[in-house]
């Protein structure tokens, strides 16, 4: 009589394996079905997409980061490859599974010491840094900063002076003729509701370009928006009794202009931390400057006197190979990038 044991088999065995057992693999799928989109916004999580299959209607599509990206982020900008549900119909939810190599990148840190980088937005073309000339008053080292991280992300910079029809900009953009900048001034002479002077050439600049618009609270930012997309919406805050803007822009927004080209809408910001950009980043937005340092002594700061070692920068000067104002403006963002002004405060934005 056989017992009950021996009419067991191994095959009757069922073993789950556990968490750590699984059998892994590196394959990952290919998603040759993907469609490509650009991200327009960013949502704790969730990014509207812009995508366009084959010739039918573009259409914004609310995705989330597929797993396999592992860490790495997206930010506004963004060329990705999208998966799933892109109908764009509510409450669908489509996925992030590839971001295509970015062009340039806007980067900041929450301020100099904190190496924690955040991306601003990918693939722009331009910075364009928007200061008032009063209420608030403008910041030289603020400007600096957005200089030297435009320089170090390789776009172009462009800085838009607001309100200059209350303050003559002659001086401040007298600060700036050293370096390769474009300036635009705009007003509103007539006050509220009436057309802002300069609005046409700094449409031009814009025009067929991706721009990424960054400046303090209250510079007129998003009134310049409002005027560049007039069906953005984008609330115009008023400026606080003590000078300092009520934060209207909560998150970063890319906004189609109407005669082709994008602008992107950012947090208004009181700092801009520049911990995640070296002296040789910013050395290699002055090419006229970079070939001389060659001949400088080891450890050369290149900011010149008081320093015990001698620069080559200043023999270039002195030999004509290239201008003082040149060589003041790129010591004036050396000095900012060492942390040497009052733009340090933490953040008060909102993003």
């Amino acid at each position: 009589m056989s017992t009950l044991g021996e009419r067991w088999d191994n095959d009757d065995v069922r073993v789950r394996p556990g968490r750590s057992s699984r059998p892994r693999t590196k394959t990952r799928p290919g998603h040759t079905d993907a469609v490509r989109g650009t991200v327009l916004t960013v949502d704790r999580g969730r990014y509207g997409v812009l995508v366009a299959e084959d010739t039918k209607r573009e259409r914004v599509v609310v995705t989330m980061r597929a797993r396999e990206l592992g860490r790495r982020g997206v930010a506004v900008g963004d060329r990705v490859d999208v998966v799933g549900d892109i109908s764009g119909d509510p409450d669908t939810l489509a996925r992030i599974v590839r971001i295509a190599d970015r062009s340039s990148v806007l980067r900041r840190s929450a301020d100099d010491v904190d190496t924690a980088e955040r991306i601003v937005v990918a693939n722009a073309d331009q910075l364009v840094i928007v200061c008032a000339l009063v209420d608030p008053v403008p910041r030289p080292g603020f400007i600096d900063r957005c200089l030297v991280a435009a320089y170090a992300g390789n776009l172009d910079p462009v800085l838009v002076l607001t309100k200059a029809d209350l303050a003559d900009p002659a001086d401040l953009v007298a600060a700036y003729a050293g370096l390769r900048l474009t300036v635009v001034a705009t007003s509103r002479p007539g006050g509220k509701g009436s057309d802002i002077v300069g609005l046409p050439a700094l449409r031009d600049l814009l025009t067929d370009r991706t721009s990424v618009l960054f400046g303090h609270s209250g510079v007129g930012k998003s009134t310049l928006v409002n005027a560049l997309v007039p069906d953005a919406h984008r609330a115009t805050g008023l400026v606080t009794a003590v000078g300092k803007g009520r934060h209207t822009s909560s998150s970063a927004l890319a906004l189609r202009l109407p005669d082709g080209g994008w602008v992107v809408d950012t947090p208004g910001v009181r700092s801009f931390g520049l911990a995640h950009v070296t002296a040789d980043d910013l050395l290699l937005a002055f090419d006229d400057l970079l070939e001389a340092t060659a001949a400088c002594p080891p450890g050369c700061s290149h900011l010149g006197p008081p320093t015990v070692l001698d620069c080559a920068l200043d023999v270039l000067v002195a030999d004509g190979g290239a201008t003082p104002e040149r060589l003041a403006s790129f010591r004036r963002l050396l000095r900012s990038l060492a942390g040497e002004d009052l733009e340090t405060a933490p953040d008060e934005d909102t993003d």
